[in-house]
């Protein structure tokens, strides 16, 4: 894909939640999104965050982790643990460099992060690659895919485990999906991160780690059937079927 097409306005535009309390780096981050096609709303705040997320749902927020009062962590937090905001896709922009908070932030549900300082047109593509794994896929006749007691309706967006439904966030989703399509077949990390995340194959690659990890909690005991295969990726292996 050429960065004019990824960095093309949105057919439909998405609002963005831009969450900085540098005003500077607020009016760069919006004045970027805005001129790509997306509706840009800002908060300066956590706690401001998180009832402007309540009130107008945004598509994704770009969540800096140094706030005032609330940190980016406590706001993922609560975002993932309010039913109104749990799918709301989540942008880290931060100028901690340290693995241990990427990976915080990874585990607390976060669809992936950026480090300051940044380029504005990759954080645009970042942004743009995140919304369209929140995108209504095209289904076909098959819409439900079946591995043991995973259930994937793809037309529902749902995933369920023993006839329970598991809240995923849209990463989480795409990444079971994909997985669950190529069941058998070993999936390296790059390709992962090529595929999930949009993102070059040769940086990242804990971001798929942790998404792995956070993944098999949700499934429980089901999350035993992704495998992790040494010095290569993750596999899911059972029996294939359809509903």
């Amino acid at each position: 894909m050429s960065a004019a097409a990824a960095v093309a306005a949105p057919a439909v535009a998405d609002r963005v939640l831009v969450v900085d309390d540098e005003p500077e780096i607020v009016a760069l981050v919006a004045y970027h999104l805005a001129k790509a096609g997306y509706r840009v709303a800002t908060a300066a705040s956590g706690q401001d965050a998180l009832e402007l997320a309540r009130r107008e749902r945004p598509a994704l927020l770009v969540l800096d982790l140094m706030l005032p009062g609330l940190s980016g962590f406590d706001v993922l937090e609560q975002l993932r643990g309010d039913e109104s905001t749990r799918d709301v896709a989540v942008l880290m922009l931060t100028a901690r460099r340290e693995e241990v908070d990427r990976i915080r932030g990874l585990s607390l549900g976060a669809d992936d992060y950026l480090t300051k300082p940044f380029s504005p047109q990759e954080l645009v593509l970042r942004v743009g690659a995140i919304l369209r794994r929140t995108a209504q896929p095209a289904t076909t006749g098959n819409d439900v895919l079946a591995i043991g007691p995973i259930r994937i309706d793809r037309a529902a967006l749902t995933v369920a485990v023993d006839g329970q439904i598991i809240e995923l966030t849209p990463t989480e989703y795409k990444l079971l999906l994909t997985l669950a399509e190529r069941r058998g077949r070993v999936q390296g990390r790059g390709h992962l991160l090529e595929t999930v995340w949009e993102a070059a194959p040769d940086i990242q690659t804990r971001t798929v780690d942790m998404h792995v990890q956070r993944l098999r909690a949700k499934l429980g005991s089901a999350g035993d059937l992704i495998e992790t295969v040494r010095g290569f990726g993750y596999r899911l292996r059972g029996g294939q079927g359809r509903g």
